[in-house]
């Protein structure tokens, strides 16, 4: 099982960028390597969303937990183009003492297919690190 853990701190407080991301079918918003998310409710009612990136290629994930008062939320990919498998992914948003800056931190686990560890873990941090480049320049941090 490979992990990434990517974070950052934005330098506005953690309600403004939770504002941002907080919402499970945001992420077309904020991160550019996303054209759109178009949100899906399955027969069982569980949230899901289906995301359709800048290389047509496209990921289905279900929504496993949301807290809004904690500031994160987890879900689980059940189809993807990317090279992995059993992909189990949380995102969180913490306030600095100060209340004017916070952290940003999203953390995968999975299994890579078809690549080595090295290259799947080497995909997963580039797709974080672009979608964190693109909220600094939205926040002017």
């Amino acid at each position: 099982m490979a992990k990434v853990q990517v974070e950052t701190t934005l330098y506005v407080p953690a309600q403004a960028v939770w504002n941002m991301i907080g919402g499970f079918n945001e992420l077309a918003r904020w991160h550019p390597a996303v054209v759109t998310s178009e949100e899906l409710a399955d027969k069982g009612g569980v949230t899901v969303r289906r995301l359709t990136l800048s290389d047509g290629g496209v990921i289905v994930a279900r929504l496993e937990q949301h807290d809004d008062k904690a500031r994160t939320y987890s879900y689980s990919v059940v189809e993807t183009s990317l090279p992995v498998a059993g992909y189990d992914v949380s995102l969180h948003v913490r306030e600095a003492d100060d209340g004017h800056s916070c952290t940003l931190t999203w953390i995968s686990e999975f299994e890579p297919a078809a690549t080595s560890d090295s290259e799947a873990v080497k995909v997963i941090r580039g797709l974080y690190e672009v979608g964190f480049d693109n909220l600094r320049k939205l926040f002017g941090s």
